[in-house]
């Protein structure tokens, strides 16, 4: 008896410890990237290891808010972000409300090829879209960094899942009630879907964060060059900026530049990480 009662309690302390195994894997790179930035860069390359017992400095960072402008990376990636985001914000809930509440001919397919573009590796589309940016002479600027994919497929797939679990009935009772239709979608379905909302808000703003392949295609110029884009070419900046900088500075200022990039999201996923578990948990319901 005693075995049977102590059996589930023994299963959950060693899922305790496998996923406190799993978060510490996970974890554990990226302490030892903030520590090291911390850290003289001689250090960072002769005891890699060493994480308390070496000297305190801010030498990283100040060199290299000097050396890279990480500033106008951020700039960039935020003016993105809100222009970017906001279109995905609304558009994507209108085209899935469309998909999933109104019956009209080809409905189906034309959802069918919203998916197919899921399935299309995103090199394949760098060409075309790039040539088009070109004709419209929308290379190095923000047009180019905000309209291409503004509202993509995941956006619509993921939102159309969501209001496809909106009662029918809660629409028509609003027509009886003579709600319009635009009405009907900002005062019934928005309310409901906010969850969903909320959750594909995070993976939007994480997503347009991180992007870098776009980006350093479109907008090659480090007038308009986006965080990812910058951090990527760190290495390059820093060697031109100051002639003599080794290996061992490059690799601290690119620590400091790396954890001063991860401050937001890590931020946003904090503030945020209770809507966002349960807009995955909206955007999982069957439609």
């Amino acid at each position: 008896m005693t075995t049977i009662t102590s059996a589930p309690g023994t299963r959950r302390a060693g899922s305790q410890l496998f996923l406190a195994v799993v978060t510490l894997a996970f974890l554990a790179p990226v302490a030892w990237a903030v520590i090291s930035a911390f850290k003289p860069p001689t250090d960072i390359i002769q005891r890699p290891l060493d994480l308390f017992s070496a000297g305190f400095t801010l030498e990283n960072y100040q060199h290299m808010f000097e050396d890279v402008p990480i500033g106008q990376g951020f700039l960039n990636t935020a003016i993105v972000l809100v222009c970017k985001g906001s279109i995905t914000m609304i558009g994507a809930p209108l085209a899935a409300y469309g998909f999933a509440k109104y019956r009209f001919p080809g409905r189906n397919l034309i959802f069918a090829a919203v998916l197919v573009t899921l399935m299309l590796p995103v090199i394949v589309l760098i060409i075309p879209l790039l040539l088009e940016m070109k004709q419209l002479d929308w290379v190095n600027t923000y047009q180019a960094l905000i309209l291409p994919g503004s509202v993509d497929a995941f956006a619509i797939f993921w939102m159309r899942q969501v209001i496809t679990a909106v009662p029918d009935e809660m629409l028509e009772a609003g027509r009886i009630d003579g709600c319009g239709e635009f009405g009907l979608f900002w005062r019934i379905v928005m309310p409901v879907i906010r969850p969903g909302l909320a959750g594909l808000g995070v993976l939007t703003i994480m997503n347009i964060y991180n992007d870098f392949v776009w980006p350093v295609v479109a907008a090659s110029s480090t007038k308009m060059a986006t965080l990812q884009v910058v951090l990527s070419t760190l290495a390059q900046n820093i060697s031109g900026h100051r002639i003599s900088a080794d290996y061992a500075t490059v690799t601290g200022e690119l620590l400091a530049a790396s954890s001063v990039a991860l401050i937001p999201l890590l931020v946003l996923f904090i503030a945020l990480q209770k809507h966002f578990i349960n807009g995955i948990l909206a955007g999982s319901v069957k439609g």
